[in-house]
């Protein structure tokens, strides 16, 4: 028969998540790095992978790279699980603690694949909005966490796409006031530098997550950690897809990270980058950046959407939120080379100059 069978319910109504993901001459949409990895290391990489046995399956549990990330961390290989990229962690952690008759509190505007995630596996959510500045309502929070029936919350830690940091003191209160699991989303710490790893050891509800994907240069090769308590490893182990890291992956990874200070370099200039395009929005008329500690700025202005129109018809991609809740008007800008910034806000500059005189008339 021409037809076939509906898939689960629950998935009415749901649409994939969207990247946005779009051919340009200036790409600043994604909150990838604009660097490669440096020459010499790029040659490793490539002797690396060019000695691998490909004809094999991958270290199942990715044992070199688990080794290589305890190590860097000062943890054991045991509190270290390695996924393909970030966003399989985040849907292994829905699997362990989601579910039906399970609650996800979740803090929008953030990263919409959290509540995509949940809504995939029929995990409640709980929503507590941030505040027009996108801090955290922490009372709010802590007040809904007292009911005790919060099963894991995730502290995006600079958030994406607004930027800012969680105060660490926050974390600590959700950390000792329930049980339910916290994991700490920390994909852009290398661009903020404030980490909540010290208290790892303290706290076996916490779970932390990274990426190679944003400072290392890595977003082709997927390729993210998580730490935990032992025990929590254990429990994702449970639902994680065999060999879901491949051999070629785990070779770059373990390669990069032994020598994650070439990177340095390129996060210094990220970071002065960031601060410049901050300034220059700031000075443009009609443009509200926010402060950012990752590798993006998200800033408002009127007529959001049709200036990302104007933008990419010349060539330059950045990411539109403005039709997203709680981020009306909003766009946001990865920080590229200073020479993609310059293009980006001379571009952006000269958009508004013909909107001032189009208004004038």
């Amino acid at each position: 028969m021409n037809t076939y069978r509906k898939p689960a319910r629950k998935l009415e109504g749901i649409k994939p998540y969207d990247p946005k993901s779009m051919p340009a001459k200036v790409v600043l949409s994604a909150n990838e790095s604009p660097y490669q990895a440096p020459s010499e290391l790029h040659r490793a990489i490539q002797s690396c992978v060019g000695a691998a046995s490909l004809n094999r399956y991958p270290d199942p549990l990715a044992e070199t790279l688990r080794r290589t990330i305890a190590q860097a961390h000062n943890l054991a290989p045991d509190q270290v699980l390695v996924g393909n990229g970030g966003d399989e962690l985040l849907f292994n952690f829905v699997l362990a603690w989601g579910g039906a008759g399970r609650i996800f509190l979740n803090m929008p505007p953030t990263f919409s694949v959290y509540e995509h995630n949940a809504r995939i596996t029929d995990t409640r959510v709980v929503s507590i909005p941030r505040k027009a500045d996108f801090s955290i309502n922490e009372e709010a929070v802590c007040d809904r966490v007292a009911f005790g029936d919060i099963d894991f919350i995730v502290v995006t830690s600079p958030n994406n796409p607004t930027g800012n940091t969680a105060d660490p003191s926050f974390i600590k209160r959700l950390l000792e006031s329930s049980d339910a699991m916290v994991l700490v989303d920390e994909a852009y710490f290398e661009f903020a530098g404030a980490t909540v790893l010290p208290w790892l050891n303290r706290y076996k509800n916490l779970a932390i997550l990274r990426t190679l994907s944003k400072a290392y240069g890595l977003a082709g090769v997927r390729l993210g950690y998580l730490l935990a308590h032992a025990d929590v490893i254990s429990e994702l182990l449970k639902v994680r897809q065999p060999y879901s890291v491949d051999t070629v992956s785990q070779l770059i990874g373990t390669c990069v990270l032994e020598q994650r200070a070439a990177f340095d370099r390129h996060i210094a200039a990220t970071i002065d980058q960031r601060d410049l395009v901050f300034e220059a929005l700031g000075k443009m008329g009609g443009v509200r950046p926010y402060p950012s500690d990752a590798n993006f700025i998200l800033f408002r202005l009127e007529n959001a959407s049709k200036v990302w129109e104007s933008l990419y018809s010349r060539g330059v991609l950045v990411r539109d939120f403005s039709r997203e809740r709680g981020l009306k008007n909003c766009l946001r800008v990865t920080i590229g080379t200073p020479d993609e910034n310059r293009c980006f806000l001379d571009v952006l500059e000269d958009i508004l100059a013909q909107e001032g005189d189009s208004h004038g008339k």
